[in-house]
């Protein structure tokens, strides 16, 4: 029983698998803030030129 324990102790194949899933989220945080951002930037600037299309075919 020990043993099993001593094992169970110097095992860190689980600390790694949460620090990969812990960098794999900070990613994908990383991705969906700046898809937002770019996201708002173009949706600006398509109405920016909507509005100047509107106004130059009147």
């Amino acid at each position: 029983m020990t043993n099993i324990f001593a094992r169970f102790i110097k095992d860190e194949s689980g600390a790694t698998a949460i620090e990969y899933g812990l960098i794999a989220a900070l990613i994908a945080l990383a991705i969906m803030v700046g898809a937002g951002a770019v996201g708002t930037s173009l949706g600006t600037k398509f109405n920016s030129i909507a509005t100047k299309l509107n106004t130059a075919g009147s």
